[in-house]
């Protein structure tokens, strides 16, 4: 009778996993051959940018006996009673970034409690941190296992099937020796590989400007080639990432200008490119998957939307001062409404066109991934146009002469 109730357990617990993972479009796992190679910090950075570019993400620290992640956010907090009997809310380190690590569950109190736990009871807290956890539907979970090819990326692989791996190493040998072990894994278990990042690829010196290369160069290049992967990003050595560290601090991705975030952005911008959101996933409201139906009008009248500053077009339809709704029918205008933008907060603007009846959005610039969410839901986007009067635009619109150029947009 145990052995069938703790059956009952294990395949309640599944079916509790997969409904989960249903609700989670893309899954990365974060993993490295070698301790001490950034690989935490790399998870952290990927999710919080990720996020900052408005999609809604999870991290998962299955580090079991040394989480870092909360450490590196400045993370505090437990987690705290779901809305479900039995479930737990992660940690909100954003409104669309949630997190849960180790330490989560057992309070600031006990962070320098030891660890000591076998396989199996690893591989329970892994499975829990998936079925026993109240996640909101992502469009990204980031998971930050420990080195090596243990339990905790095993547990992974064979629980969630379709994760992809983003590798993190260093480029000297000793590294890239753990890595090509790290990269026989994923194929052992058919996880696919993302890519690889180098990481401390170089120092800048703070005197002459030049590049040290601390632990060699052009090793994770090197290996990419040989293994047929790619090469996500080298980022450069930055003592700021070890000083954000210790301080729990993320501000260094706010600074444009430097060279470890221009090296990151492209580690972002792959990701996003090679782990996209389907057209099957609407990122809308923070607690709905889809849009809800709406009315429509005559098949001749047609709502078209621009973003504007002062009387003409705004360059970027997320920053305008108020969007211009002029209605058409029978290819002419027959009026103009001014109605004030609701904010910028992700996911929000796209609800609000569409909720207000938009078939067609004419802006300067936009961003992906309101670019997405408009299309996907049936709304025209027209992008680069020129910064004319709203109802000028909508009039060469109607006529076919509308010249569009450039996205002003640069995310």
């Amino acid at each position: 009778m145990a052995m069938a109730n703790q059956q009952d357990k294990h395949q309640q617990q599944d079916l509790e996993i997969r409904e989960t993972l249903k609700h989670i479009r893309n899954k990365i796992l974060v993993m490295s051959g070698k301790g001490g190679v950034g690989k935490s910090s790399v998870a952290a950075y990927l999710s919080v940018a990720l996020a900052q570019k408005g999609f809604r993400v999870g991290l998962m620290d299955v580090d079991l006996h040394g989480p870092s992640i909360p450490g590196i956010l400045g993370l505090k907090g437990n987690i705290r009673p779901g809305a479900n009997q039995g479930k737990a809310l992660p940690v909100d380190y954003l409104p669309n970034l949630q997190v849960i690590s180790i330490q989560s569950l057992m309070g600031e109190e006990n962070r320098d409690t030891a660890t000591i736990w076998r396989g199996p009871l690893k591989i329970g807290v892994i499975k829990q941190f998936i079925a026993d956890i109240e996640w909101k539907a992502l469009d990204y979970l980031v998971i930050d296992s420990p080195p090596g090819t243990g339990d905790e990326p095993l547990t992974v692989a064979q629980t969630i099937p379709d994760a992809r791996a983003v590798i993190v190493t260093t480029p000297q040998e000793v590294s890239l020796a753990d890595v090509r072990k790290s990269i026989n894994f994923c194929r052992q278990v058919n996880m696919e590989i993302l890519g690889l990042v180098e990481n401390m690829s170089g120092l800048v010196c703070p005197h002459c400007k030049k590049v040290i290369d601390l632990f060699k160069t052009g090793g994770g290049m090197l290996t990419a080639k040989e293994e047929n992967l790619r090469l996500l990003c080298s980022l450069p050595f930055e003592p700021r990432v070890v000083k954000n560290g210790d301080e729990g601090k993320m501000d260094l991705l706010d600074d444009p200008e430097a060279p470890i975030t221009r090296e990151f952005n492209k580690l972002v911008e792959a990701v996003a490119a090679v782990a996209p959101i389907q057209k099957d996933y609407i990122s809308g409201a923070p607690e709905e998957k889809e849009f809800p139906a709406r009315k429509k009008g005559s098949s001749d009248e047609k709502v078209v939307v621009v973003p504007v500053s002062g009387e003409k077009l705004s360059s970027h339809f997320g920053h305008c001062e108020a969007f211009a709704f002029v209605t058409t029918e029978k290819g002419k205008i027959v009026r103009t409404d001014m109605r004030e933008s609701p904010g910028h907060e992700p996911g929000v603007l796209p609800r609000w066109l569409y909720e207000q009846g938009a078939d067609v959005v004419i802006a300067g610039g936009m961003g992906d991934r309101a670019r997405q969410i408009l299309a996907d839901n049936g709304i025209e986007v027209v992008i680069g146009a020129p910064m004319d009067p709203a109802e000028s635009l909508v009039n060469q619109y109607l006529s076919g002469t509308l010249v569009t150029g450039k996205n002003a947009c640069d995310h």
